[in-house]
């Protein structure tokens, strides 16, 4: 699969698999060094590469090209205010673009990516987020559900005053003509102000092994506090071209569409 899916690795494996006599725990693909973002950006043409349409009846798109400069700008600015390697983003927002681009980007520079939905209150969010002690924190002014508008910066404002490890909130604008206001929200600024200015810049990976934390994700916490479940880069990465290439059959010329909140894991 591996060699099928035409994976992108600055170092291919020394081997498949250490020792399957111990599983679960052995480790997979030993040695190898690659970037989940960079197999996700090898395209950078005009082709479109996200189709957004939200209950405000506006349509959003990018191409491949304009991705990849926008997730070159925003993994710019998150090393320039240190995040790295290892380092948790978290994000508490709707299904907007800007919200795979953050995660790229963020994967795109070695950290590690967790989310949740705009529509948890916050003890839900800070329950799941307190236990990874996240840098960065992507959200939104609110979101759009059954024609109503839901302003989410009061829920905001709470999860960062409970998680002290928040050194930065970047504030999209979703449901607000213009900037709303954040004034209230520690350490808050708004996306096109976090967002580096600077334009042609060239993207560079890190080479991470195999195993490398790519996200945390949850359980629904209906047995006490979510529990954290970290999936490897390299791993999701394998199951995402097996299932999309083989199992679906999914060509570039074809669209798949998904109608949930980023609080869930899709199969």
């Amino acid at each position: 699969m591996w060699d099928f899916g035409g994976i992108i690795a600055s170092k291919k494996y020394d081997k498949v698999v250490e020792d399957l006599s111990v599983f679960p725990g052995t480790k997979w693909f030993p040695g190898a060094k690659l970037n989940f973002a960079q197999n996700l950006l090898k395209y950078k043409d005009d082709k479109l590469a996200f189709i957004f349409q939200g209950e405000t009846k506006v349509s959003k798109q990018i191409t491949y090209a304009k991705l990849n400069q926008t997730v070159a700008r925003l993994a710019k600015s998150l090393k320039e205010m240190g995040v790295k390697v290892g380092d948790r983003v978290v994000s508490y927002i709707p299904n907007l673009i800007e919200t795979p681009t953050a995660m790229l980007a963020t994967a795109a520079i070695g950290a590690t990516w967790a989310s949740c939905g705009a529509e948890l209150q916050p003890n839900a969010v800070i329950d799941r987020f307190g236990q990874i002690e996240p840098k960065v924190l992507f959200t939104v002014d609110g979101y759009f559900y059954r024609d109503q508008e839901f302003n989410i910066t009061e829920n905001v404002k709470a999860v960062v005053e409970a998680i002290p490890s928040i050194e930065k909130v970047v504030v999209v604008s979703y449901i607000t003509n213009g900037r709303p206001d954040i004034s209230h929200i520690p350490n808050a600024i708004h996306w096109d102000e976090f967002i580096s200015k600077e334009e042609n810049l060239t993207l560079e990976f890190e080479q991470l092994p195999f195993e490398h934390p790519l996200y945390v994700m949850f359980s629904s916490g209906t047995t006490g506090k979510p529990k954290c479940m970290v999936q490897s880069a390299g791993g999701i990465l394998i199951n995402h071209l097996k299932e999309l290439i083989l199992f679906t059959d999914c060509k570039g010329s074809d669209v798949i569409n998904y109608i949930t909140a980023p609080s869930w894991m899709m199969v």
